[in-house]
């Protein structure tokens, strides 16, 4: 007996024909497994008879082959001597044939009509019925399997999509830019959805029309193409559908499209209703903000009612984070607006430093986003020492003006007045729950290095970061604007003073990395643009870089 094994059959598989074979063993004949590439998998030989399986295996095919025979789910004669059965016909893989050739004195009876019931079943008659119990238990056994496989994949896919879903919602990031969180929508659904691209498609407010914001792999529609898509999803979800699906797998297309496109899945992204948006697509359901769509499935021949459920689960966390963030960016815009208003009407009180609060705060975004370069400073902490800056003189607010706006000397005891200013700043923001990490940077941004400062004379490392900051940046605004008692310094002036009072009145480190940062070119437009440029959002905004592989549109687009 020789046994081979070629990883096509499992453990029992084998251990099953090899039983099989042992009993056609007994009876004098010879059993192997063949697939239909003329490889033998397995055989068992009596010992009574020389087998060419060459030969046999070569007749077994060319009758498998024959186009007028029928010999699925049954044993059928290959010759005289012959019996086979199709034991496995699984899409794209070799068949694989269970072959018995029988001993000389059977050959006879091989291809006789069984005369009755009661007569005595010759060794040929035997091994048909043996060929036949042996195929219907293997065939048994493959489908159970088969159901249990599929079972097994559609058991692990549900799982990966509910980690999807519970990612999508973990990741959701109020600050976080539509591109990035797009881009891991995308790159995330490609590890469970095969398919040869996924792109999310976002509207641009300003004309109505769809902008690619984010994907994985390839995807590629012209303005044309994404006006047509629109038009196409939206019809299909005026007919009741939760997505739109078509492919020319096993019918023609519904709908005609680009050469290169196989399959094609789309699902909508629905937002709140706004009367001032161009894009169309209303539903009971909301607006039509964007679409998730995905083409050509790589991995079977289309796309199913499992990715529908899928897909618009996961358009749904992705329509939920972009209204979120479109609100936050309102909210945003709204606050800001407030903080300059307010700051405004504190700069408004003198004439001489009308502007300052939003230059500080510019300078020292400037000075913060370079020592990041340096020292690691997140985007939360420049926010903060940006906003702190427009802040920094909100204690003004409790200055005389007739002590603000002196035109000459201060006295020592207006001096130590006016000093009082960031205590007030402090214990008014102190007094809002949202901006109490701003206390420390508008308390102590007139501290010095040496000590010398005030109000709390803290000294090197004591003093917060964003305070020092906040007070390189005051004090080179203060010295490059004019003031009543002197004009405005040239820069290279100005620059020079920073530089001798490094250590001492100014933090060296941070000194450092402003003088050496392209000071010059950041000063010349700070001059040359009005005060509203630099109202610029601190937050995130929507990326620049889009999709690795997918064609990015109309970049400029607002979204």
């Amino acid at each position: 007996m020789l046994l081979t094994e070629t990883g096509r059959l499992d453990s029992l598989q084998i251990q099953q024909l090899r039983t099989f074979g042992e009993n056609v063993n007994g009876l004098g004949a010879d059993f192997a497994v063949c697939d239909s590439n003329g490889q033998l998998i397995l055989v068992c030989e009596s010992g009574s008879l020389e087998s060419d399986w060459k030969s046999i295996l070569a007749r077994t095919i060319e009758v498998f082959r024959n186009p007028g025979k029928s010999i699925t789910g049954k044993p059928f004669i290959v010759s005289d001597s012959i019996l086979s059965a199709v034991l496995t016909a699984e899409f794209g893989k070799p068949q694989l044939f269970a072959l018995v050739n029988m001993p000389p004195q059977t050959k006879s009876d091989a291809v006789a009509e069984r005369k009755s019931v009661s007569q005595q079943k010759q060794p040929s008659i035997i091994l048909v019925d043996y060929l036949s119990l042996l195929l219907e238990s293997f065939q048994s056994r493959l489908k159970t399997e088969k159901h249990i496989q599929s079972f097994t994949r559609e058991l692990s896919q549900a799982y990966e999509e509910l980690a999807l879903i519970h990612k999508l919602g973990a990741s959701m990031t109020i600050r976080d830019s539509d591109q990035n969180y797009l881009e891991m929508v995308c790159k995330s659904l490609a590890e469970i959805v095969v398919a040869e691209g996924i792109a999310i498609l976002l509207e641009d407010r300003s004309t109505g029309s769809l902008v690619s914001v984010a994907g994985s792999g390839l995807v590629e529609f012209d303005r044309a193409g994404k006006s047509l898509l629109l038009e196409r999803l939206t019809a299909e979800l005026k007919q009741g559908k939760d997505a739109l699906l078509d492919s020319n797998a096993f019918s023609a297309f519904r709908y005609s499209w680009p050469e290169n496109i196989q399959s094609i899945i789309a699902a909508p992204l629905y937002g709140k209703d706004r009367s001032d948006s161009p894009m169309p697509g209303k539903s009971d359901a909301g607006r039509l903000i964007g679409i998730l769509v995905a083409v050509n499935r790589l991995d079977k021949p289309d796309f199913d009612s499992a990715d529908i459920k899928l897909f618009s689960s996961v358009a749904t966390n992705c329509a939920v984070f972009v209204e979120n963030g479109r609100l936050f960016k309102d909210l945003k815009e709204l606050f800001i607006g407030s903080l300059k208003a307010l700051t405004s009407s504190i700069d408004a009180k003198d004439k001489y430093t009308r502007g300052h609060s939003e230059r500080v705060a510019s300078i020292a975004r400037w000075i913060a986003e370079k020592y990041s370069e340096v020292e690691f400073l997140d985007q939360e902490q420049i926010h903060n020492i940006y906003i702190a800056g427009l802040l920094h003189d909100i204690g003004k607010i409790g200055i005389s003006e007739a002590v603000l706006c002196k035109n000459g000397k201060l006295t020592d005891d207006e001096m130590e007045y006016i000093k009082k200013h960031p205590s007030i700043g402090a214990a008014i923001l102190s007094q809002i729950k949202q901006m109490r990490n701003l206390v420390p940077a508008v308390l102590h941004h007139h501290e010095r290095i040496d000590g010398k400062g005030y109000p709390s004379r803290l000294a090197g490392k004591d003093i917060p970061l964003a305070a020092k900051i906040i007070g390189l940046a005051d004090s080179f605004d203060a010295m490059t604007s004019a003031r009543p008692y002197r004009p405005a310094m040239q820069i290279e002036i100005a620059l020079n003073e920073i530089k001798n009072n490094l250590g001492t009145q100014f933090d060296e480190k941070i000194g450092r990395v402003f003088l050496e940062s392209n000071i010059y070119d950041f000063w010349e437009s700070l001059q040359h643009k009005s005060a509203d440029l630099f109202s610029e959002d601190e937050f995130a905004e929507a990326g620049e870089k889009a999709a690795e592989t997918v064609k990015i549109e109309d970049s400029n687009a607002k979204i």
